[in-house]
């Protein structure tokens, strides 16, 4: 039987292996997804100075959201992190999916990112 852990190792080995190759810098922010079963969360990040520049989750009050883990949530989220950059002046981004899979709420969330105005 897998356990919920043994899948979180899992995720954080292939996380790791795709931050070899993408790397936020202060030009163009890694764009990064975390999802848990009850939130998502979404951050800017300049990995050569070490900073990140915005982020949204689906905790954050101006939301409302009764149900942080669907996605609805997923999609306000990506919407709220893409107005948060582009008001600092960040139009492109490198996506990281953080290890999880594209699809459901990640893909929810980049596609309302776009949709919202950022460019990856």
């Amino acid at each position: 039987m897998i356990t919920k852990a043994d899948k979180n190792v899992v995720r954080k080995k292939r996380h790791a292996h795709v931050r070899r190759s993408i790397t936020g810098t202060a030009e163009r922010p890694r764009l990064n997804v975390f999802r848990s079963n009850k939130h998502v969360t979404a951050q800017l990040i300049d990995d050569v100075n070490g900073v990140t520049i915005v982020g949204a989750s689906s905790l954050d009050k101006e939301l409302k959201l009764e149900n942080g883990g669907n996605i609805e949530a997923a999609k306000k989220v990506g919407e709220l992190v893409a107005k948060r950059a582009l008001e600092k002046g960040h139009e492109s981004v490198v996506f990281d999916r953080g290890g999880y899979l594209y699809h459901g709420r990640v893909k929810e969330l980049a596609d309302a990112a776009r949709e919202a105005g950022l460019k990856f």
